[in-house]
């Protein structure tokens, strides 16, 4: 029986070495698990940190656009301002150069009925003066 109890006592240490060997190769495994689980963390912060970055450059882009697009629209607003404004003064230049030629044609007229009526007063006078 002694035999057997060295034998079990032999079998019982080799199974607790292996044992142990397995937990420390499990605890060597779970060592680099945890490494890379790290490893991973810190790419995914850094990934977070850069998807900020773009959230916010795109949040200032959206409100950039935006600046231009009321910019765009107001220069467009006063495009239409300034071309009715031209219209305008277009249309005011054709009536002052209508009433330009009016005022010709009636300063015309007056040089005319001023040379006829100078002609009847010297008429008139040549014969005041002859009678």
């Amino acid at each position: 029986m002694a035999s057997e109890v060295k034998s079990l006592a032999s079998q019982t240490a080799e199974a607790t070495k292996e044992i142990g060997t397995r937990i420390a190769q499990i605890q060597g495994a779970t060592n680099e698990a945890v490494q890379a689980i790290e490893g991973i963390t810190v790419t995914i912060e850094e990934v977070s940190a850069i998807a900020a970055t773009i959230a916010s450059s795109i949040e200032e882009q959206g409100v950039a656009t935006a600046e231009i697009a009321r910019n765009v629209s107001q220069t467009a607003q006063a495009t239409q301002e300034v071309t009715t404004n031209i219209g305008g003064v277009s249309a005011a230049a054709n009536e002052t150069g209508a009433a330009a030629d009016q005022l010709l044609s009636a300063a015309s007229n007056l040089s005319k009925q001023a040379e006829q009526l100078s002609g009847e007063v010297t008429t008139f006078l040549a014969g005041v003066r002859a009678a």
